[in-house]
């Protein structure tokens, strides 16, 4: 339905999965909605590259939580399986070490009692540690998550002071790992759950281990075609509430009012000026106040310590002649030593000497995106995110990703290199480019227990009543799940701030 003349005027800026969620959710709510975005296409960070009968997803390639993201389209009065087709993935993932060691992660737990077994880890334990991780995650989920709390005050207005022991707040993530699991390889495997916002499992506090429960109690998934067909549903909806979306159309400035205390609008790269009642920001917070805001050093600078970027990475992306069958869709090969990878990613800030490294091979449950008897894969070790005291000249991430290739061949993809007949390769400074992260950030802001304690910026500008955040680096934080909640809420406040009135 057209909204009136009458109706409030919403900008997105951006059109990344927090700004996509909130245009749907205001939209729902009967507000006119534009977005703005740069780029030649929607979706921000869930990307796509098709090139030579391969396609890879350039940003995420795992999907957790659809329900939240099915709430949307049921709000709208659609069925999300009508727009974006997903399907389970077996194993979850696969566990490569380099003694050779093989373990597979999988929600039954007859089979991890199996796979424990191969290292002498007790049976027990991975049930013993989802029974922890379940605990916490019901208690974040119902109150950070759900209500979307975005202060410090607010969490302790919702929870009491009560109940902070049972968010284990004197363990890092991986110190309470450790009291649940004897072998490295299990607190290696766990520790690393941490992927999902960018983190150093030395770093972020123990509640972070919720994670492991939103993959074992409501499964891991694929969008069928490859997961741009999230952004390809969405966008397809969007169409059908009439939100305008501008592709191509980049924001340059946010305006304010003569007083400063509202925005009135934004100011494209074209020079054309857009009123808006309300701006919208997927742009992440820190780039935004400085390239949107021009907000002085005096309220950016104390902000950049707490909300310092997670982790960016070596995108890698391959396309073979052959299939290396001892691959499953989603792969971990880790570290000889994990502990100096996190110390040397997130505390020393250098590239990794032998980095964890994620591997996609899509193809294991979508033969759609390679060639018949070939595979597609995507490679991402984690490295820090781009400093301007510290440059990483090209040719060191060129080094680093030779030494990754070296990995892979030593740990079970003999001879990859004879293989490759397509290579694409982003370093941060190409995922600053493409997308304006801040240091070429992959995940927002980091979650370290003794810089924000895992929380982000808040949702709404402490500076203008009508200017709210969006997306990883805001409240409740990175992975798609998250910053699609993210935007709900954002949604929620601002119907909230009208149905108050001034």
């Amino acid at each position: 339905m057209m909204a009136s003349s009458n109706t409030k005027q919403v900008v997105v800026i951006g059109s990344g999965l927090g700004g996509i969620s909130a245009a749907l959710s205001l939209a729902i709510e009967g507000y006119g909605v534009r977005i703005f975005e740069k780029n030649q296409k929607i979706g921000g960070k869930l990307n796509v590259l098709a090139e030579q009968g391969y396609q890879f997803d350039l940003g995420p390639s795992i999907l957790t939580l659809p329900d939240l993201f099915a709430r949307t389209f049921a709000k709208a009065g659609k069925r999300m399986e009508d727009y974006v087709p997903i399907c389970p993935i077996r194993p979850h993932w696969r566990n490569f070490f380099e003694d050779g060691t093989v373990i597979d992660l999988t929600p039954d737990m007859r089979q991890m009692e199996h796979e424990a077994a191969k290292v002498g880890e007790p049976a027990s334990s991975v049930s013993r540690f989802l029974a922890y991780s379940g605990k916490l995650y019901d208690l974040v989920n119902r109150g950070y998550f759900e209500q979307g709390l975005d202060s410090a005050r607010e969490f302790r207005e919702f929870y009491g002071l009560m109940n902070f022991p049972k968010f284990d707040l004197f363990r890092s993530m991986h110190g309470s790992v450790r009291r649940y699991f004897k072998t490295s390889y299990f607190q290696n495997i766990f520790d690393f759950f941490i992927k999902y916002v960018g983190s150093s499992a030395y770093r972020a506090p123990a509640f972070m281990n919720c994670l492991p429960t939103i993959q074992f109690r409501y499964d891991l998934w694929y969008v069928m075609g490859g997961m741009y067909g999230l952004a390809q549903g969405l966008e397809k909806l969007m169409r059908e509430l009439e939100i305008e979306i501008n592709l191509g159309a980049e924001v340059t400035d946010i305006l304010r009012t003569d007083d400063r205390q509202a925005v009135r609008g934004i100011r494209l790269a074209d020079g054309r000026e857009i009123e808006a009642d309300y701006v919208v920001s997927n742009m992440e917070v820190i780039p935004a106040m400085k390239r949107l805001l021009q907000e002085p050093e005096a309220i950016v600078k104390p902000l950049q310590k707490r909300l310092e970027p997670a982790c960016s990475g070596l995108v890698i992306d391959i396309g073979l002649d052959c299939k290396y069958e001892a691959l499953a869709h989603h792969n971990f090969f880790f570290s000889g030593n994990q502990k100096n990878h996190f110390r040397d990613v997130f505390q020393k800030k250098v590239l990794p000497h032998d980095p964890t490294l994620y591997v996609v091979a899509a193809s294991r449950t979508d033969p759609a995106v390679a060639p018949e008897g070939c595979d597609c894969l995507k490679i991402l070790p984690h490295i820090p995110y781009l400093d301007p005291e510290r440059p990483v000249p090209h040719e060191d991430y060129v080094a680093l990703k030779n030494r990754v290739l070296d990995k892979m061949e030593r740990m079970g993809c003999a001879n990859l290199r004879e293989h490759i007949v397509f290579e694409h390769f982003w370093t941060p400074q190409d995922i600053e480019k493409q997308y304006y992260s801040n240091g070429g950030s992959i995940y927002g802001v980091v979650s370290d227990r003794f810089k924000n304690l895992s929380f982000k910026a808040r949702k709404q500008s402490q500076q203008v009543a009508n200017l709210f955040f969006t997306g990883g680096s805001v409240n409740p934080g990175g992975g798609m799940p998250m910053v699609f909640l993210c935007g709900q809420q954002v949604a929620q406040r601002i119907v909230a701030q009208d149905q108050r009135g001034p």
